[in-house]
């Protein structure tokens, strides 16, 4: 057991079920006769349908009552997956909660702004208020002002809950894997998952530097049209994270982005991911989205496939959630 890991005195507010499962895809494995895939379940986070962002509020929300706040506005696109569980996370906390969602995916869905995400965000009692991707740092700064003028204290989470204070919600979750591999005597080379706002990537990567774990991250690039930005932010996040809580400086490692399974644009299914989504459910009985970790098993069995991973006995992929958005992307998956 290592000790004094730095994210285990920060604020925080329990609202998953941790640890979640790492579980093997024997039949996919078998499939891909390659490497055998270990899943993990991060979809099985437990709040309001479970996903990754659940581990980084658990931080943000910690947090955000440390500052005694009573409101939490946040960012995302209409169907994020991150506004959702904002919600449900001032929710449990009883905090007040303004979503500020975007325009940002054409998706002609007849039920793309009501259903889904935008249901459970609603259900969960957030006020949600959609606006062009272009106008949306004005408005919630307006929202802001006009919140704090009714004496709101209010406590603003980025997009995708990314910043130093959330992505440690990534840090535990390397710890997590660090005893389960352990305990499993499961080689901890390979970690691969669907990577947008930089958090889940660098919390990964800063935790398994404090564990002394040599496992390469790959994250497969979903939103960014140039995947230089993405690395960047990435760099950026985990050299804030080592800034401000290593207890003794670590190297710098490197930031491993795959683009090739980004698809025209953010939120557009690309048919192989239409095709891995199709086989897990099939082979495995798991649900995935079109958005995120549809793309990351895309980009998984590719790679398998390719006989990119042979090299490895093991590899990891982290199942980052996003099922709600799967039923406004019902069209594409006949």
């Amino acid at each position: 057991m290592i000790k004094h890991l730095p994210w285990a005195n920060l604020p925080h507010h329990p609202l998953g079920h941790w640890p979640t499962p790492l579980t093997p895809l024997d039949r996919l494995s078998e499939e891909l006769n390659g490497p055998r895939v270990w899943l993990k379940r991060d979809d099985c986070s437990g709040l309001a349908l479970g996903g990754n962002k659940t581990r980084k509020l658990e931080y943000l929300i910690g947090d955000a009552l440390a500052q005694k706040a009573d409101t939490v506005i946040t960012y995302g696109a209409i169907q994020s997956n991150h506004a959702r569980q904002t919600a449900a996370a001032c929710a449990k906390a009883g905090l007040n909660c303004h979503l500020i969602l975007t325009r940002t995916v054409n998706n002609t869905h007849p039920a793309y702004t009501t259903s889904g995400n935008v249901l459970l965000g609603r259900l969960t009692g957030a006020k949600q208020h959609i606006v062009a991707p272009e106008d949306a740092k004005f408005y919630g700064s307006k929202l802001v002002e006009t919140l704090r003028s009714t004496g709101a204290n209010v406590y603003v989470i980025p997009a995708g809950g990314s910043n130093t204070v959330g992505a440690m919600g990534y840090a535990r979750c390397a710890e997590e894997l660090h005893n389960q591999s352990n305990d499993m005597n499961l080689k901890l080379d390979f970690i691969m998952h669907a990577s947008s706002s930089a958090g889940t990537q660098a919390g990964l990567m800063f935790g398994l530097q404090q564990l002394k774990r040599a496992t390469t991250v790959v994250g497969i690039n979903v939103y960014h049209q140039n995947p230089q930005k993405l690395v960047n932010q990435v760099k950026h996040l985990n050299e804030g994270l080592r800034q401000k809580f290593s207890p003794v400086p670590t190297a710098v490692t490197e930031v491993n982005v795959n683009h090739a399974y980004m698809g025209k644009a953010y939120g557009q299914a690309t048919q192989s991911c239409i095709e891995a989504i199709k086989l897990a459910a099939r082979l495995e009985g798991l649900i995935f989205d079109p958005v995120y970790s549809g793309k990351a098993l895309a980009a998984m069995i590719d790679q398998i496939n390719l006989g990119n991973l042979n090299h490895y006995s093991d590899v990891v992929l982290i199942h980052t959630g996003g099922s709600p958005a799967l039923f406004v992307y019902d069209d594409q998956l006949v």
